[in-house]
């Protein structure tokens, strides 16, 4: 790898770091105020930035690992698909999710709870910035507005897999944000068990795209 292309990777092994900390405050927070108000947009919302924050710890460990074994002789092609190996096992982990998420809103469907809305929203917009922080964090200028110059398979899908894992959970918490408000102003309460689908298969498709990007890398599959 390259100089520049090692001081890129450096500093998005400093990006990740900070993001998992602010992500795992928010994702605890959501989750606890979501039994708390009975709302599956908001736990669907945590839960998705739990999966955020299982992709991004092993982003940051991949970072790690690939730094130290650098000088390895034990890699035959050197250390970079240990990136692409942790994008695609944390797109696994959301795909269960995905799957968890959707059953526990079926069952809000059956079993409908009331919802206690103002709590709901002001921690799902306490989320939403926090989305936004880090999305301001994780943005890199140079690996994403020269990833044209960049062969495909030396492009970092590590940084790129948690970046977009972020920008999906930012959507959630908007669409979280969009059935609390509909439902406290317009007692539209199923809305909220909806949303916690759509947001289910969101993370599934999400998982999907994952998956077949990073299955390309590992088999060496032309692009």
């Amino acid at each position: 790898m390259c100089e520049h292309h090692h001081e890129i990777s450096n500093e998005n092994e400093k990006r990740t770091l900070t993001v998992i900390i602010f992500t795992i405050a928010a994702m605890c927070a959501e989750i606890a105020y979501g039994y708390f108000t009975n709302s599956m947009a908001l736990l669907a919302d945590g839960y998705h930035m739990g999966t955020h924050a299982l992709a991004l710890g092993l982003t940051y460990a991949a970072y790690v690992l690939t730094r130290k074994l650098a000088a390895s002789d034990l890699f035959i092609n050197g250390t970079e698909k240990i990136g692409t190996l942790t994008a695609y096992t944390s797109s696994l982990f959301l795909g269960l999710t995905g799957i968890w998420i959707i059953i526990e809103a079926l069952q809000r469907f059956i079993n409908p709870l009331d919802i206690k809305f103002n709590e709901a929203i002001l921690v799902a917009i306490i989320g939403l910035i926090v989305n936004a922080v880090c999305i301001f964090i994780m943005e890199n200028k140079h690996s994403m507005h020269h990833k044209e110059k960049v062969d495909a398979h030396s492009e970092d899908y590590n940084y790129k897999a948690a970046y977009y894992h972020i920008l999906a959970d930012a959507l959630t918490s908007i669409l979280a944000i969009g059935a609390l408000v509909i439902g406290k102003y317009f007692h539209v309460v199923y809305l909220d068990a909806l949303i916690g689908i759509l947001g289910g298969i969101l993370i599934l498709r999400w998982s999907a795209g994952l998956l077949k990007n990073t299955v390309k890398i590992l088999v060496d599959m032309k692009q």
